[in-house]
């Protein structure tokens, strides 16, 4: 009997969610700009109690700033929060790469090389909301093959921190199709268990990545009208 209050706030929640991320991405909704509450409950019929849960978790994953007394606004993107977060995600993610090398069994890279399958038909298809799913799901599979928990830790929280860069990435032309060649590098290294190839690819993925993002911040700064780097035709 209880069940159902439940699933139906679930359900509420993610599409408020899905609503304001795409806002985000799509440019509706600007850094600095007031996320309304009011016209929320409005548009969904609900009460403000799920739409502040996920303001708190919109805020989690980088896409807003919960100000007290003001409520939630677009965060912003600065040039340091990219330099920070490419340089923290080079170190980690290489690190991670190069242990999961010497580590990966027969099983795990088949099914690594089956996630990779699945997300060159999500690329043909255009699909990034599910591509961005299952990315992660591959990125998740040889992050715990390093068997360091602590470190697989911290990876997810930083990625999950800068969630809104991640996804926007992939929205780019062009972009999917790139992330599955390599993937199909990186795990050619993972056959060959070599780990200095693979944290090498992870890192080089990691600085190009920061490198163009760095580099469509300031063409936003020097350009008529600044505009939040999400707003910018990346590749990551």
């Amino acid at each position: 009997m209880k069940s159902k209050p439940i699933e139906r706030h679930q359900t509420l929640r993610e599409k408020i969610l899905e609503t304001i991320r795409e806002a985000i991405l799509k440019g509706n909704l600007k850094p600095g700009e007031k996320v309304a509450e009011p016209e929320l409950a409005e548009r969904f019929g609900i009460s403000r109690t799920p739409i502040r849960e996920a303001f708190r978790q919109l805020e989690s994953e980088g896409y807003l700033t919960v100000i007290p007394r003001k409520g939630a606004v677009v965060a912003a993107l600065s040039e340091q929060d990219v330099q920070e977060y490419y340089a923290i995600k080079s170190i980690l993610e290489g690190y991670a790469a190069e242990l999961a090398a010497d580590k990966l069994s027969e099983k795990e890279l088949e099914k690594l090389e089956g996630i990779n399958d699945k997300l060159k038909q999500l690329a043909e298809e255009g699909d990034v909301k599910s591509f961005y799913r299952v990315h992660n799901e591959f990125h998740d599979l040889f992050l715990k093959a390093s068997g360091n928990n602590k470190l697989v830790e911290l990876i997810q929280q930083l990625g999950m921190k800068f969630n809104r860069l991640r996804m926007a990435s992939l929205s780019v032309e062009g972009r999917m199709h790139i992330s599955v060649a390599e993937h199909d590098k990186l795990l050619e290294a993972f056959r060959r268990h070599d780990g200095e190839t693979a944290e090498s690819l992870v890192k080089k993925t990691a600085a190009i990545g920061g490198k163009v993002l760095l580099e469509s911040l300031n063409q936003a700064e020097g350009g008529q009208g600044k505009k939040s780097i999400l707003e910018q035709r990346i590749d990551v």
